[in-house]
């Protein structure tokens, strides 16, 4: 029965019984076995936990060299590495089986007439550490195998692996290494490692290990790695999820893409895809190279920290004046593409790294946001190197460049500086969504007079275009009916269009919502502004500074006489999450993120980012984070996927 549900539990991820009946069952059976010693196996649940703690381990010699894996980081490499396979392989069609990359402790372990004796880790790949006693803590290794349907179980069987620790648990522990006092570990690959290298089985017991079986070393008859899955899945052992066998390079990219979407729902750690050969004859044919296999290898997903070296900082200025440091980079591969530039935000940023030219630098990607410079690598620092200094003019027109009193950035002077021009355009055109605007156009447009601001984008003719070298017929035609398309714009994105200082996307929607017409809102006052919430005073300020500006009034008064159509919003009746916060944690699966909070939105509702007693509801996707323990300790209601739909389709 304890064996069956262990199974269960974690190899089928069912729940048979209650945990109140698993722990009863155990007493039971400790019980039995301390009234009769005699009956105490080594398969028995109860040797599970417990035992002496070890002075140190010993070596064990594998009997087959546990070896590493090629690793490829972009989709031309695996497609290198694949052409090779195929052609050393002389096969006429592709077959492989693709599997996660678990980011854990790849482990050896050894069963004799199905009894489990050692458990070793890789090693130096030939002499490993008998972890045995630790590993008889992890209830996902099968103490006592089951026999595989249709095959017989041999004298000596041998199963490869990887232990690691989910996500939870990982984050339990740290919090429990916090309360010690002790430092959290890095990444739940170096808890495992540390938790199966414990001296005393005890504390491994306590990490709540698990584990995943990816290889039958031993020959028993299977011929494929996928056969190799049900033959594990049937021994007793939980073989990697989301394994797929793929016959098409299509077929492989899109499970490597499912498996990186997913990869933060999964409740472990993975950080790319194995692709092996399925055909194990193929597979042992092809052969070694160095300590890795011919016929395997694992495309990593996109890398979020990379290091690259600094050839040069260029300032970029913006549409307020503001000038931008940036770090042109050595092509680097993170995020999914390749980079050669990054952000250093500011001046202050900059002596803060003491970021200098021909430094080896840390880069970091969160999401799709351009990548920033986390820190250098002072170490690999080049002889003679000098500190970055800001630049005395404006790179772009030659004005002197001022710093404001109590202000971190640096400005370009002149107000009618051509980049700050250029950029207040494009961001114009970006709320408007207008495809096919880019620097380089607006940049023509500017130099040869047929723009001086956003709205005149609308005035625009395909006769004007014509001279302009890229555009043509077709094209000019293209960008005019583009543009033309655009008159119609949500009075929050027309918000947004204007530039205002200090003014984002959600404060432009609170705008729009509050004051429902552009004459109410340029006619406010600073007490107006400041009446909305999550305006203070300084967004009351830039507002009022704003419409109060005769070249800003001047600049609304031609979008409007150049055509533009203001979408002003209506005033809802009853909508479901009328005047309520909301907050939203973990992944969904039916909507995006932006999705989900214009959708708040649309319903009266206000998104928010922390959870206190005045939120009213909190969302709750897959794998939420501590918003979701905190909404609880609140007493704040908290809504599935489902739910929260439901309410949303309601009238």
């Amino acid at each position: 029965m304890i064996e069956d549900y262990r199974y269960h539990y974690h190899v089928l991820d069912q729940q048979p019984v209650s945990d109140a009946v698993l722990d009863s069952l155990k007493h039971e059976l400790y019980k039995l076995e301390q009234e009769h010693p005699d009956l105490i196996t080594p398969d028995s649940p109860t040797q599970r936990t417990g035992g002496k703690a070890l002075e140190k381990f010993d070596k064990v010699a594998h009997r087959r060299r546990m070896l590493s894996m090629e690793d490829v980081f972009s989709p031309e490499e695996f497609e290198e590495w694949l052409e090779r396979v195929l052609r050393l392989a002389e096969q006429p069609k592709l077959d492989v089986f693709c599997m996660p990359k678990v980011d854990g402790l790849a482990m050896s372990l050894t069963y004799e007439d199905g009894i489990f004796t050692m458990g070793a880790t890789r090693g130096d790949g030939t002499i490993g550490e008998n972890v045995t006693q630790n590993l008889k803590t992890v209830e996902a290794i099968p103490l006592c195998l089951k026999e595989p349907k249709g095959f017989k179980l041999p004298k000596v069987l041998e199963v490869r692996g990887e232990i690691y620790l989910p996500v939870k648990a990982f984050e339990k522990l740290n919090k429990e290494q916090e309360k010690k006092g002790e430092a959290p570990f890095s990444n739940p690959r170096n808890a495992a490692a540390g938790s199966i290298r414990q001296l005393d089985p005890a504390i491994a017991a306590s990490r709540h290990l698990r584990f995943m079986a990816w290889d039958l070393v031993t020959d028993i008859g299977q011929k494929t790695q996928n056969e190799e899955w049900e033959m594990l899945s049937g021994m007793g052992f939980r073989p990697t999820p989301e394994s797929v066998r793929c016959r098409s390079l299509e077929e492989i990219r899109a499970h490597w893409d499912h498996l990186q979407k997913k990869r933060d729902r999964m409740g472990f750690w993975i950080d790319g895809m194995v692709v092996r050969v399925n055909d194990n004859q193929v597979f042992e044919r092809l052969g070694i190279v160095g300590k890795t296999p011919r016929a395997l290898v694992a495309w990593k997903f996109p890398a979020f920290e990379v290091t690259t070296v600094v050839k040069e900082i260029q300032w970029f200025v913006g549409r307020t004046g503001t000038l931008t440091p940036v770090a042109v980079v050595a092509p680097s591969w993170i995020g999914g593409t390749t980079v050669t530039h990054a952000s250093l935000h500011n001046l202050d940023e900059i002596k803060r790294l003491d970021v200098r030219v021909g430094d080896t630098v840390v880069l970091y990607k969160a999401g799709e946001i351009i990548p920033k410079v986390k820190e250098v690598v002072k170490p690999l620092r080049p002889r003679g190197t000098k500190e970055a200094a800001p630049p005395a003019l404006c790179p772009v027109c030659g004005s002197k460049v001022v710093r404001q009193t109590g202000e971190v950035a640096i400005m370009c002077s002149n107000p009618r500086c051509f980049a700050q021009d250029r950029e207040v355009i494009l961001h114009a055109a970006r709320a408007f969504g207008m495809d096919g605007i880019g620097p380089q156009t607006v940049g023509a447009l500017l130099e040869n007079s047929l723009v001086h601001r956003a709205p005149d984008l609308f005035a625009l003719t395909m006769d004007d275009l014509q001279g302009l070298e890229g555009f043509a017929d077709v094209s000019s035609k293209k960008l005019v009916d583009e543009i033309q398309s655009r008159r119609k714009i949500p009075f929050a994105n027309f918000i947004v269009a204007l530039g205002i200082r200090n003014v984002g996307e959600e404060t432009a929607y609170d705008l729009a919502h509050h004051f429902r017409s552009l004459e109410a809102l340029v006619e406010a006052t600073r007490a107006d502004y400041q009446d909305i919430p999550n305006i203070g005073e300084i967004v009351a300020d830039s507002l009022f500074s704003f419409f109060g500006n005769k070249a800003n009034q001047s600049l609304v008064e031609s979008y409007l006489r150049n055509g533009v159509e203001i979408a002003y919003p209506q005033k809802r009746k009853h909508a479901v999450f009328d005047g309520k916060s909301v907050v939203l944690t973990g992944a969904l699966s039916f909507l995006t993120r932006e999705e989900a909070k214009s959708r708040v939105r649309e319903a009266g509702g206000d998104i928010s980012s922390f959870v206190s007693k005045e939120t009213d509801f909190v969302v709750a996707g897959n794998d939420p984070g501590s918003k979701f323990d905190k909404a609880k300790k609140l007493g704040v209601r908290i809504l599935s996927e489902d739910e929260f739909l439901r309410m949303l389709s309601e009238k």
